[in-house]
């Protein structure tokens, strides 16, 4: 009877695991072994596999029920520490963290001695110095140093190589320092061809080479890791980094439309991405409707009004009908934000349409009143800046000058690190300088600007409009049927009248 019974329980237990299993989110696997409780394992392993996909609020609630589960966890509140460091994004919040660790022990050397190996100890003496004395600069260095010891002390730990990876990429401070990314990139390759399920390996591999030159070298992790981690919305996102640097439209509305729906549809990252990508296939009704549910929750919360500012500009520099523009603020100084200076950017760039030099020399007044001595100088607002003032220019036909000024904001622009996602300022440089040159009749020049910006933003639709339009005006008939027959191919869904144009 009794045996009959301890097997009715190992069923029923047996039971129980394949329900909870079926419940885990599809997250990637990994292997991570500590001295923690069994019980606390599963959500200990649950909360690494959040953070791998940077969905940090989920990860922290994981490792708070670890902690609950064995109070005595060192490893759940360094993982909870190290849900308040999200490297890529440049952000830190040390305070939140400093007050997880003291949950563990009052000092470094209490909490220390709470991890129960070695190797744990190593994970500890890292987090330590991510949080410990000195500016996020020098700690964010310091901690790199710390996993690279870690890793090469325990090489068959792949965590800590894949956590070493990301610490690199958290030290390029000054933007995307491509030695640096591709150091991490090296790391990660290897840990993802012989781990194809990690969210980590396949994660941190887009991230190191998301930019025009490199992006052939993500595509198959962009390939893998919305598969790898289903239940992440940003691992559905992630994937679309290399699709935009690859110009490959249809994937990047795909990514974005699942991450968005994901997220709730929630506006934001997501919803700015695949409007961007909507744009591209010229499908700028769907774009709109975005836009427009963006300034709906604006009208709100005022303080949403920076990104539904940002997503008209773009919207309004692919498509141009500025009959939707919004007018500038003059504000009284309390509107210094990014979104600001995009209302002033295409209040500018639409009077420059209209070449209405009045409204056009208003709206950069007010940017540049608001301006900082750092906006003013070798920054993407100094670009933004410039492209302002050359289509002031360009609105009162002094289109010489125009020109001088945008081959100054062109070589700014690109002396700056590549920020992968949509254009900032909304219209590369290079681009404007393209089309103004082609108003100019000068379509020989216009080409090289047009396939330069090209470089930067691969098969974004405007400069490959522009492109053909300046081969057609050289005569070139064969190479303008080229690159519209490639917009024609871009545009399969888009709506009519946008296709029209390729035709």
């Amino acid at each position: 009877m009794r045996h009959r019974l301890r097997a009715f329980h190992a069923l029923l237990l047996l039971f129980a695991a394949i329900v909870l299993g079926a419940q885990e989110p599809k997250l990637g696997r990994i292997d991570f072994p500590t001295s923690g409780a069994s019980a606390a394992q599963p959500a200990f392993i649950r909360g690494v596999l959040y953070m791998h996909s940077f969905e940090y609020a989920s990860a922290a609630d994981a490792f708070r029920e670890a902690q609950r589960l064995d109070p005595s966890f060192a490893l759940a509140y360094w993982g909870e520490a190290m849900s308040y460091n999200h490297p890529v994004w440049f952000q830190q919040d040390s305070i939140a963290a400093r007050a997880v660790l003291a949950r563990l022990g009052a000092t470094p050397r209490e909490r220390w001695l709470r991890a129960r190996t070695p190797r744990e100890q190593g994970y500890m003496d890292a987090v330590e110095s991510l949080y410990g004395p000195g500016d996020k600069v020098h700690r964010d260095s310091a901690y790199a140093q710390a996993m690279q010891r870690l890793s090469a002390a325990y090489p068959d730990d792949v965590e800590a190589a894949t956590f070493h990876a990301l610490a690199i990429l958290g030290t390029s401070h000054g933007g995307r320092h491509i030695p640096t990314y591709l150091r991490a990139g090296a790391i990660v390759d290897p840990i993802f061809r012989d781990h194809p399920d990690h969210p980590g390996a396949a994660h941190y591999i887009i991230h190191s080479y998301d930019d025009p030159a490199h992006a052939e070298r993500g595509l198959a992790a962009a390939r893998a890791y919305s598969k790898i981690a289903p239940a992440a919305p940003h691992a559905q996102h992630m994937t679309s980094h290399i699709f935009l640097a690859l110009g490959m439209w249809d994937d990047a509305v795909a990514a974005n439309e699942v991450a968005w729906a994901a997220s709730g549809k929630r506006n934001g990252h997501y919803s700015h991405w695949l409007a961007y990508a909507y744009l591209q296939q010229g499908r700028f009704a769907d774009a709109e409707r975005l836009v427009a549910a963006a300034e709906r929750e604006a009208e709100q919360n005022a303080g949403r009004r920076p990104f539904a500012a940002m997503i008209r500009a773009t919207w309004l520099a692919d498509t141009r009908q500025c009959g939707n523009a919004k007018a500038a603020d003059p504000g009284d100084g309390a509107k210094t934000d990014m979104g600001a200076l995009a209302v002033d950017y295409v209040t500018v760039l639409c009077a420059s349409e209209r070449r209405d030099v009045t409204a056009a020399e208003t709206a950069l007044r007010h940017a540049e009143r608001h301006a900082t001595p750092e906006t003013a100088r070798m920054s993407t607002d100094g670009v933004t800046l410039l492209e302002m003032r050359a289509l002031v220019l360009r609105a009162g036909a002094t289109r010489d000058e125009a020109v001088v000024l945008l081959r100054r904001a062109a070589e700014i622009e690109e002396s700056l690190p590549y920020e992968f996602g949509p254009p900032d300022p909304p219209t590369p440089a290079r681009e404007l300088l393209g089309e103004l040159l082609l108003e100019m009749r000068q379509p020989a020049e216009a080409q090289t600007q047009f396939s330069l910006a090209l470089r930067r933003t691969p098969r974004r639709s405007r400069s490959l409009l522009g492109l053909a339009r300046a081969k057609a005006m050289s005569g070139d008939r064969e190479g303008a049927q080229k690159v519209y027959a490639e917009l024609r191919a871009i545009w399969h869904a888009a709506q009519p009248g946008v296709a029209d144009v390729a035709r």
